[in-house]
């Protein structure tokens, strides 16, 4: 899942994006307004966490206000110094999701994005199954047919949107754009080296079930059953 950092604070926006690395996310960060609402409208993000006080040509709330007009929904975390019930009430009816207060501990943060990306698809539950596949986003466990399966962080965060997307058929520029961040090193091959990766850890061990993992020539690839 890709994740959006909007926070002038230099310190505190690569803190962040460090703890959400470490928890299997992508992650890109803008420093201030501008750049922020340029990547929010041009990106496709699952999250943004949004500072309220930026600098720039607007600032947090005017940011919630122009993608909410642009009938964009993706979900957004105020982070802000005012702990004020207004000020809450403010960010929440310019369509932020969720308020948190500055300082905050990591733990919560964390909390708090699972929460808003689990709501659109996964109402409130960490465990998200496919058939005998079972993917735990709480303790990144991963199991098909009960028996454990290791993988890397970035091997379980495709198989995590894979598993969200099931049955669709995902471009590798849609995969590239929701599992890795803006600055990666990316080759026109790494999506397939991935795959391939998953593939020899979720399919080729089970002999005796379904392959989930599948290509479809020309357009991308589909987690399911054909």
């Amino acid at each position: 899942m890709r994740i959006l950092i909007v926070e002038d604070e230099h310190k505190i926006a690569n803190a962040v994006k460090q703890g959400l690395e470490q928890q299997s996310y992508a992650v890109d960060v803008a420093y201030d307004a501008d750049d922020g609402l340029a990547m929010a409208t041009s990106e496709p993000y699952d999250l943004i966490i949004l500072d309220r006080m930026l600098p720039g040509s607007t600032d947090g709330i005017g940011i919630v206000q122009i993608l909410r007009k642009q009938k964009n929904h993706v979900p957004i975390l105020l982070l802000t110094a005012r702990d004020k019930i207004l000020d809450k009430a403010a960010g929440l009816n310019a369509g932020a999701d969720d308020y948190l207060v500055k300082p905050f501990a990591f733990v919560e943060l964390i909390a708090r994005v699972r929460a808003l990306l689990r709501r659109p698809k996964q109402a409130l539950d960490t465990s998200l199954s496919y058939e005998d596949v079972v993917l735990d986003t709480d303790n990144y466990s991963v199991t098909r047919e009960g028996a454990q399966i290791e993988l890397t962080a970035r091997e379980f965060a495709l198989l995590e949107y894979m598993i969200r997307n099931a049955e669709r058929v995902l471009s590798k520029d849609t995969i590239m754009s929701h599992v890795w961040n803006y600055d990666s090193d990316i080759l026109p091959n790494t999506v397939e080296v991935y795959m391939g990766y998953l593939r020899s850890k979720i399919d080729k061990p089970f002999p005796n079930k379904p392959a989930l993992i599948h290509t479809k020539r020309g357009f991308g690839y589909v987690f399911g059953k054909k």
